[in-house]
């Protein structure tokens, strides 16, 4: 990763909440599964892995996540909230927060939100987040947050998932550092996750709401055995959610791939 210097990275971020060691790879099969590798061992919460590639990438319910060396960013951060495990996808909503506005360094208003874990640029994927839990007991033993961003991948990169999915080099055209959208990532995601332990939920729900771009639209839910339509009202102080639907019921939904109903859509 001839962009990425570690040992920079480590010492730019000395003091913050996040990144206070980086566990740097040439190649691994997915920076979550390291990342949990390290927890379970007993790192510190803070502790970071970063990937040139990874070859079983992974994304949310089991899909691929394209992982090629030499262009993106796929970073894992372990963190260790005294939290309700309840809680716990509040911080993917919360990394969707962070990530967001350092993409909106690059692209301005061209980004916007996708429930629950996606962050898009003119309406196609460019950041995705995967977290997991352990508990130790009935608590919360540690979560890794894991954030795949595609940074200079090209349109031929692509494979049929292209009009889905885009890069920051393909919005703005031209090479973006890894080594600076990382730095930009860490400290964005330690500056929220310091909100949320500090100030509940309510300001990051506030905040991903309001770049959302979706507050009124009407969208389609789909689970492996239901679509349910209606109009997005928010979320509700647990993060689910929230739709009123075509009866006009105001429904809580924790799960599901989101589309726009007016014919945009988007991967999740």
């Amino acid at each position: 990763m001839t962009d990425f210097d570690a040992d920079k990275l480590s010492r730019l971020l000395l003091g913050e909440v996040l990144g206070k060691r980086i566990h740097f790879l040439e190649e691994v099969d997915s920076t979550n599964n390291y990342a949990v590798g390290l927890a379970v061992a007993g790192a510190e919460e803070g502790e970071a892995v970063i990937a040139d590639r990874q070859t079983r990438g992974k994304g949310r319910l089991d899909r691929v996540w394209m992982s090629p060396p030499g262009k993106n960013l796929y970073l894992t951060v372990i963190l260790r909230p005294r939290i309700s495990p309840s809680v716990s996808p509040q911080l993917t909503l919360t990394a969707g927060v962070a990530a967001a506005e350092v993409l909106s360094g690059y692209c301005g208003d061209k980004v916007s939100l996708k429930w629950p874990n996606d962050i898009l640029i003119r309406g196609r994927k460019a950041c995705g987040i995967l977290t997991e839990m352990r508990l130790r007991g009935t608590e919360v033993d540690f979560i890794v947050v894991g954030m795949g961003v595609n940074i200079n991948m090209d349109r031929t990169d692509f494979d049929e998932s292209f009009g889905l999915a885009t890069s920051l080099k393909v919005e703005v055209g031209r090479e973006v550092s890894r080594f600076d959208v990382a730095l930009k990532l860490l400290r964005g995601f330690g500056k929220w996750y310091r909100v949320f332990l500090e100030g509940g939920f309510s300001p990051i729900r506030e905040e991903w709401i309001a770049s959302s771009g979706m507050l009124g639209r009407r969208i389609e839910v789909r689970s492996k055995d239901n679509v349910e339509k209606g109009v997005f009202e928010g979320l509700d102080e647990k993060g689910a959610l929230l739709l009123l639907d075509e009866e006009e019921e105001r429904r809580h939904i924790i799960s599901g791939d989101v589309v726009l109903a007016e014919g945009w859509k988007c991967c999740s």
